[in-house]
């Protein structure tokens, strides 16, 4: 059998309001209580539940490998809710995206603080 994520457990201070954070700008289906997870299904039978943490939450980084035409999509909804956004992981590029390996990226971050990031082509692959 071959190996593959299956999901991960994203930390947050609100569940609910992180999970229906990510399922509306990433396009999702309204995110499913399972226990006590809030679970987002991505399109690659990856799933990523959240979780509640009552200590200081440690920021994580999650990057969405996306088509051209969802692209524009997500990066409208970032723009139209005002959110932040950086060309790079260390936030030093506001206000842009980044064109790296021919393809479009950008970063910004979760009602957490989890540095998201959605990109047209994969890292090394241009």
């Amino acid at each position: 059998m071959p190996i593959s994520l299956n999901h991960t457990i994203v930390w947050s201070s609100d569940p609910a309001r992180s999970a229906r954070f990510m399922a509306t700008i990433l396009g999702r289906p309204a995110p499913v209580r399972f226990g006590h997870f809030e679970v987002v299904q991505l399109d690659n039978d990856v799933s990523l539940d959240f979780a509640a943490v009552q200590a200081p939450i440690q920021s994580q980084h999650y990057a969405f490998l996306i088509g051209e035409e969802d692209f524009d999509t997500i990066f409208a909804r970032i723009r139209e809710q005002g959110f932040g956004y950086w060309a790079d992981p260390m936030r030093g590029r506001p206000g842009e995206i980044n064109r790296d390996d021919g393809g479009r990226g950008v970063y910004f971050a979760d009602p957490d603080d989890h540095l998201l990031e959605v990109i047209t082509r994969p890292y090394g692959g241009g």
